[in-house]
């Protein structure tokens, strides 16, 4: 039997077996863990000098290139890691979620690095804001990496996905990762460790992996450090109150299970499509990964009224549904993770039998697929009905991590409310309804004690990726008992691991920081037209004072006939007069187009496309007679490594644009994107 190892100052760690890792189908040994002991000072030492150094040696843009050079490195090899993972009990839809989901996390995060974070390794976080009164002094933000490790300790129900999911938006911020996945799947993180090592792709340093427990790891953390957890919320309170991580507050983000609810709302009866749909949403999750996943449904709320068709309606999905070694053809639930997890979880169920009743799955006969089952971890789906669900405890209190779920009864929406509010703060909930006034007098109530809501009609139904997947461009994690954290979350995610820092100095100063122009920072100014230098070549804050014109009558008649827009405003006379502008005003969009018939360079040259504009705000009005010009400013260089179709490379340029008027009134701010040709 092989025997795992640790990846450890970039050296694989560990001979000797130590414990042995059983196959969750049939129990034959899958792996041993290593007796060796990990120096972890060395570890955190060499996180923090060369992993630090190598990753901050490349730039935000250059490490989401990376991620997404890895995500296509691990999907061309997720074969080899499907075979490992089914031992953990998976079927090849329960592998997909961890294995497919860990790529893709890993391409959402390159894709959110390329589109949100600037070139370098300082990310400004605006807008400025003028602190004195001439614009001498400004303020503002930045987001720096904090130069310590991260320490990712992660849940046995997803080995690669829980990993990845840390690991990228970590990565992103310049942080090195030292992973220590749960032991029961270790050989799952092992394998897809070894598939990223071989990769090449990652500077050294950049991740870490322990097998076994964490010994002093957290002793040896220090201030500029992160931890992250995955798993029980008993653990993650444990966890937190570490003496040495409340001692130099290193920050902590938990993500623990929660008691997650699904409401039927009272307005869906057992005729309505949306019936189905709810009962098919349940089914799935408890069956999905054996019911092994934080955001499973654990409490099922619906109108009294309808208690007893619902049940029935899953109780007949959950009999069609075959559990066995995921191997075998019409196999749908496979095994839970270990012995010591079917230990727990029947206990569990024995303990939740004190408040409820089971339905379906304690008496039944069950029978899983396949040579060698009965000595895997398997279990029947349990469905409990709780027939007084006001009171606490039972289900409110205790999860059982596996098929297991609870059907409570209630009477009326605000009984629905404080039924989901006795959870004490969960990762997900779904509320499936027909009528828009139900989810709008519903969602604001439950989103103080949620952290994902899902709203379930049949129309979501067709493109939903269910209550239990969180996404990576959205929030997961959840107050209360489901640890008070947050993860994924898009940017956000990334932004958690740089430290957040506000600056203070003169325009000039802030915007030699930023690198990004802010208004009032000296410009630079040169007889060549910004439009006529290639992106290598341009400086930020090199600008341009455009030459005059004069907005006429005729110009705001004919844009008026080109455009279609014949507002009062710009014809009525009389109306106008009658406004607070008291006379008839230029169409903001003309002053735009004038602007640009100032700013632009006609001819050929390296601006290949304006692909954009943000923060467009009219400010001051123009009226007939009134001269505007503009100032045009290189305000950032974004290097995102494109090409050409025909592959020539070529840089993002956003410019700062102001339009002023005779009294040096701004009347039109905002900022464009461009495309700009580097030298060949």
């Amino acid at each position: 039997m092989s025997v795992l190892q640790s990846y450890i100052a970039g050296q694989w760690l560990g001979e000797t077996p130590a414990k042995a890792l059983p196959s969750a189908i049939n129990g034959d040994t899958i792996a041993h863990t290593h007796e060796e002991t990990i120096d972890f000072a060395q570890a955190v030492e060499y996180g923090r000098n060369t992993g630090v150094k190598s990753l901050l040696a490349l730039d935000f843009q250059q490490r989401a290139a990376i991620l997404k050079e890895l995500a296509i490195y691990i999907q061309e090899r997720k074969e080899e890691l499907y075979a490992i993972s089914h031992h953990t009990g998976c079927t090849r839809a329960d592998s997909g979620i961890d294995i497919d989901g860990g790529f893709g996390t890993l391409f959402t995060y390159a894709s959110t690095g390329r589109k949100e974070l600037p070139s370098g390794n300082v990310a400004h976080e605006g807008p400025v804001a003028q602190l004195g009164k001439n614009n001498h002094f400004n303020g503002t933000h930045i987001l720096v990496p904090r130069r310590g490790v991260c320490v990712h300790i992660n849940a046995f129900n997803f080995p690669i996905w829980g990993m990845l999911e840390k690991f990228a938006p970590a990565f992103l911020a310049g942080m090195p990762c030292i992973v220590k996945p749960a032991t029961a799947t270790s050989y799952v993180t092992e394998a897809a460790v070894r598939v990223i090592n071989d990769s090449g792709l990652l500077p050294e340093g950049a991740l870490q992996l322990i097998i076994g427990g964490t010994g002093d790891l957290l002793d040896r953390l220090e201030e500029q450090d992160f931890v992250t957890f995955t798993g029980s919320a008993d653990t993650a309170r444990k966890l937190k109150s570490h003496p040495n991580i409340m001692a130099r507050s290193i920050p902590f983000n938990a993500e623990a299970d929660s008691l997650n609810s699904a409401i039927l709302a009272p307005d869906v009866n057992p005729e309505d499509e949306e019936f189905g749909i709810f009962a098919k949403e349940v089914v799935k999750e408890m069956t999905a990964k054996a019911g092994q996943k934080c955001t499973a449904i654990r409490r099922v709320l619906v109108p009294a009224e309808h208690l007893n068709a619902l049940a029935e309606t899953i109780k007949g999905r959950l009999s069609n549904i075959v559990a066995g070694d995921p191997k075998e053809e019409g196999v749908r639930m496979g095994a839970l993770s270990s012995s010591d997890q079917l230990r727990d979880v029947n206990e569990a169920i024995d303990r939740l039998l004190e408040t409820s009743e089971c339905v379906f799955g304690k008496h039944g006969s069950f029978k899983p697929v396949g040579q060698g089952v009965e000595n895997g971890a398997f279990i029947a789906p349990h469905l409990l009905i709780n027939h007084h669900p006001l009171k606490d405890g039972g289900a409110h209190d205790l999860e059982a991590f596996g098929p297991v779920a609870t059907l409570m009864p209630y009477n009326g929406i605000e009984e629905a409310l404080t039924l989901a509010a006795k959870g004490k703060g969960s990762l997900v909930t779904t509320l499936t309804t027909r009528d828009p006034a139900i989810a709008a007098q519903m969602i604001p109530v439950l989103a103080a004690q949620h952290g994902r809501l899902q709203i379930l009609d049949a129309e979501a139904a067709k493109e939903s990726t269910g209550h239990g997947s969180p996404l990576p461009m959205l929030k997961h994690g959840g107050p209360g008992r489901a640890g008070g954290g947050e993860e994924l979350g898009g940017i956000r995610a990334v932004h958690h691991y740089l430290q957040r820092t506000a600056i203070q100095g003169s325009p000039t100063m802030v915007a030699a920081v930023t690198r990004e122009y802010v208004r009032g920072a000296k410009v630079i100014e040169n007889d060549v037209h910004p439009f006529r230098r290639h992106f290598d070549d341009l400086q930020i804050g090199e600008s341009l004072l455009t030459h005059r014109r004069t907005v006429t009558e005729a110009d705001i008649v004919n844009f008026g006939c080109l455009s279609g827009d014949h507002f009062y405003m710009h014809f009525d006379d009389i109306a106008a007069r009658k406004t607070q502008f008291g006379q008839r005003i230029a169409h903001g969009y003309f002053v735009l187009s004038a602007a640009a018939g100032l700013f632009v360079y006609p001819g050929e040259g390296p601006v290949l496309a304006n692909y954009g504009l943000d923060t467009l705000r009219f400010i001051t009005p123009v009226a007939p007679g009134d001269t505007i010009r503009a100032r045009l400013t290189c305000k950032r260089k974004i290097d995102q490594g494109r090409t050409s179709p025909e592959g020539h490379p070529q840089g993002v340029v956003m410019w700062d644009v102001e339009v002023t008027n005779q009294d040096d009134e701004l009347v039109a701010s905002y900022d464009i994107l461009t495309l700009v040709a580097k030298r060949q």
